[in-house]
């Protein structure tokens, strides 16, 4: 090769290590909610990249029920993308400790989070923090502010005024005072006992205790709240027991019910079905004055793929999640589904501002079962499902019941054997 042929190849080389450094990263983000692909495409990811130029994104969903499998395949072939949505507690920890997720601890938009923000994605010990939290779901009830009106009853603060309030509901005939039904199991313990559970059991400082070992399901405060369910049975219309999760979404959405136990998750599509205003409030605390908690749960979150090519990169996109910016356009566009930050984030919706405004009210926790407490067998959160089922029918009394799940606990988890 003579000089002037060097010294072209040598020009051509520098010219395309430039362009190639020129070029635009793209990062891949792996999720579970195919739903959401609109708003990612139209909304987030545009934010995120007229801030960010030079780092492009794209969002490539699976189907919900098939993403753990399709992404530990993935992950397994070195073929996963950048950033991995990560579901809340175990399944996200078996990825952390299998080396697929990396340590976010030191990410400077994590300190926009707290505790029981970050507590679905951390080690047991809280030293390693692996998934930037997004959104919670909130529990409480919505009603119907139409039959609230016609019956003449106010909205409840108390166990007292609840109980009062379906008493005048039923008696008035004309609507069913609660919409739930016991045929799927896991409504009466997702929006029974862990609703009403913790003004019973103070939030954190029960949950946490339990995991210790500290306090026990056949503590009055675990068991309590068993003793106020089987109060529901008699207010949730004929048939309850063989009603599904849709029928009671249904029976409320056509306002034959005037309450319904619920998730806030409910939000969007009891805008779209119900012609009638709504309204909700939050669980009723014992007496008047308690302090309040509600379950504020942790649903979703996003994580850096340890073994992705374009970590630097993707750290930017996962700062710029513990953003104002990101919580303000997320919790907007999912209507139900509330930024986890510490952010003051207005809420458009006034359903939704109205289920996030008890934050400021009351103290957050999070389903008592989810962490730690289900890993074996028999399952706490399965059995709770049965147990709140249970109660509702009146067929076993709280304190039994409280005893089968402390025996079932004591049987392998070792804090209380």
């Amino acid at each position: 090769m003579t000089t002037k042929q060097l010294c072209v190849a040598l020009l051509s080389t520098t010219i395309l290590g430039s362009a190639a450094m020129a070029e635009d990263v793209t990062l891949t983000i792996e999720s579970w909610r195919n739903d959401d692909l609109t708003l990612w495409q139209d909304t987030i990811i545009p934010a995120f990249e007229a801030a960010n130029p030079g780092i492009k994104v794209k969002f490539t969903p699976s189907a919900p029920a098939e993403y753990n499998a399709v992404l530990n395949s993935k992950l397994d072939a070195g073929s996963a993308g950048d950033l991995i949505t990560c579901r809340p507690f175990d399944a996200s920890l078996a990825l952390y400790e299998a080396g697929h997720l990396a340590d976010l601890s030191d990410l400077g938009g994590m300190a926009n989070f707290s505790a029981v923000a970050k507590s679905a994605w951390q080690s047991d010990d809280a030293s390693a923090s692996f998934c930037v939290p997004m959104a919670s779901v909130i529990h409480g009830f919505i009603y119907n502010k139409e039959a609230f009106a016609e019956v003449g009853v106010e909205v409840p603060t108390t166990e007292a005024e609840f109980f009062a309030a379906l008493d005048a509901i039923k008696q008035d005939g004309n609507y069913i005072p609660m919409a739930m039904g016991t045929n799927d199991q896991w409504e009466a313990a997702t929006m029974g006992y862990n609703n009403i559970g913790p003004n019973y059991w103070k939030g954190e400082e029960g949950r946490l205790a339990l995991i210790a070992g500290e306090q026990k399901l056949t503590d009055a405060q675990w068991v309590a709240p068993y003793a106020t369910l089987a109060r529901w049975g008699s207010y949730l219309g004929d048939g309850y027991e063989a009603q599904t999760y849709p029928d009671s979404q249904n029976i409320f959405t056509l306002g034959r019910a005037a309450i319904y136990p619920a998730g806030s998750w409910e939000i969007t599509g009891f805008n779209a079905q119900a012609d009638f205003e709504m309204g909700a409030f939050k669980p009723p605390v014992q007496n008047a004055g308690d302090e309040c908690y509600i379950s504020d749960h942790t649903d979703i979150a996003m994580g850096l793929n340890a073994a992705s090519p374009n970590a630097a990169a993707a750290r930017v996109f996962l700062d710029w999640m513990g953003t104002a910016e990101f919580a303000s356009i997320y919790a907007n566009a999912l209507p139900g589904f509330f930024s986890l930050s510490s952010h003051d984030v207005a809420m458009e919706d006034p359903l939704a501002q109205e289920f996030v405004s008890w934050r400021g009210a009351c103290n957050s926790t999070i389903r008592s079962t989810y962490q730690i407490l289900s890993r074996g067998t028999p399952n706490l959160e399965n059995d709770t499902w049965g147990a709140s089922v249970a109660a509702i029918k009146g067929t076993e009394t709280p304190e039994a019941l409280g005893a089968e799940l402390q025996e079932g606990l004591a049987s392998w988890y070792a804090p209380h054997m």
